[in-house]
């Protein structure tokens, strides 16, 4: 009974708040763009104070105040417009106002949201001057080109597939497979911003990284892509390709840690040993690469991603699928090193998974889920290593082979090394 008053008192307050901090962070910024003398701008700090305010109470009066709240402002951004159009035709400061007002009403429901876009908005028109120059002299045509592409192909055509396998032994699905296309767009553009930003040597390594949390077969294929195209970058692309096994050991050991903790602890040197082989493998090929060469070359702006290569890649992961589900379909569930091979063709961690299920479930002891999760680790190195191969072609794949061998049997003597 007590807390009921303070409840319903202290969310209003609290979106008020909201909507004033929001309007002045706007209105800060758009005062200071007003200019000055008798051309300047109509709305400036305080006016925008006013109209989030607005929002926020029209709000709480309900729809009519919306209605009449929101018509107010498109009325008063339209005048201003009116007036100042013969010497500033932009609509910037008249949209920001309707914005505003926008704001105002959604801080009464959903606060976080809107604090949010307040900043975000706030960032966008205090940043007038990189963002023009960004579009207008960073940005390339090709670029814009490639950017329109990634968003139609993640927006528009990724919700219209189907969430569903379509083929008869439940191996492929058109909207995993095609997630997997946004996702080496995405890789790739990712090392292209890095390279353009940070230059080859960090620049790719930190692509690799990033790539690896997510899928470090795809970040192997997009450095194969990258290294075809600009070959006097082989080195740092294959470091970047070894740089993704760190994350992707590190995204393993948080999937078996989730699933049976157990299982996590006995793994533990193996991923150890490991990790400390993925960075070795990758500090080793960006040591001996003449780096210091490569980052005096300036970056051309190219092409942030080659739509063709990551439709290849879903369609060598889509056969690796059918042969994975295939082999199952025959062999059975014959044992649990069997299945976690086929499996990690496809996905390591998918694979480690289904064994620390089985740990956590009782099927399979603890002490007996080492080795399969390392027959994991090798049917998935494998299938790195042909897409190295498939991809970045023979160059690629030789300097990378012992980086992953590295891992793999480094991996094998934690385990032996628990074991023993």
């Amino acid at each position: 009974m007590i807390e009921r008053p303070v409840q319903t008192l202290s969310t209003p307050l609290l979106g008020f708040g909201v909507a004033l901090a929001i309007g002045l962070l706007i209105g800060i910024d758009r005062e200071r763009s007003k200019g000055e003398g008798p051309g300047r701008a109509a709305a400036g700090v305080r006016t925008f104070i006013l109209v989030a305010l607005a929002g926020a109470i029209a709000q709480q009066l309900g729809g009519i105040g919306i209605a009449v709240g929101g018509a107010f402002v498109v009325l008063a951004a339209l005048a201003s417009y009116r007036r100042s159009r013969s010497e500033d035709p932009g609509l910037t400061t008249e949209v920001a106002l309707l914005v505003t007002f926008l704001l105002g009403v959604l801080a009464m429901t959903a606060l976080p949201i809107a604090a949010g876009l307040g900043a975000v908005v706030a960032l966008v028109l205090a940043n007038k001057s990189s963002l023009h120059r960004f579009v207008r002299e960073t940005l390339t045509e090709q670029e814009m080109h490639d950017a329109l592409l990634f968003i139609a192909a993640a927006v528009v055509v990724l919700p219209l597939l189907p969430d569903r396998a379509i083929d008869p032994w439940q191996a492929l699905n058109p909207h995993t497979l095609w997630t997997l296309v946004v996702l080496v767009m995405a890789i790739n553009a990712a090392g292209y911003v890095a390279l353009r930003l940070l230059g080859p040597g960090a620049g790719l390594a930190l692509a690799g990284f990033i790539g690896g949390f997510v899928s470090s077969t795809a970040t192997i294929a997009a450095m194969g892509d990258r290294s075809r195209a600009s070959p006097q970058w082989l080195a740092q692309c294959v470091s970047a390709a070894l740089c993704s096994n760190i994350a992707t050991i590190i995204m393993l050991a948080v999937v078996v840690g989730a699933l049976s903790p157990p299982l996590l602890s006995t793994l533990m040197w193996p991923l150890i040993f490991a990790v400390l082989a993925a960075m070795l493998s990758a500090w080793l090929v960006h040591a001996r690469s003449a780096a210091t060469e490569v980052e005096s070359r300036p970056v051309a702006p190219g092409r942030p991603f080659e739509p063709r290569h990551a439709l290849v890649f879903a369609a060598i992961v889509s056969a690796i699928l059918l042969l994975s589900a295939g082999v199952h379909r025959w062999l059975g569930d014959t044992g649990v090193q069997i299945a976690a091979g086929v499996a990690g063709l496809a996905d390591l961690h998918a694979a480690s998974a289904s064994v620390a299920q089985m740990v956590a479930s009782g099927t399979v002891a603890v002490g007996d889920a080492g080795w399969p999760v390392f027959v994991a680790l090798i049917a998935n190195s494998l299938s790195k290593l042909l897409m190295a191969w498939l991809r970045g072609g023979p160059g690629f794949f030789l300097r990378l082979l012992p980086g992953v061998a590295l891992i793999v049997i480094a991996f094998a003597v934690g385990v032996w090394f628990v074991q023993s």
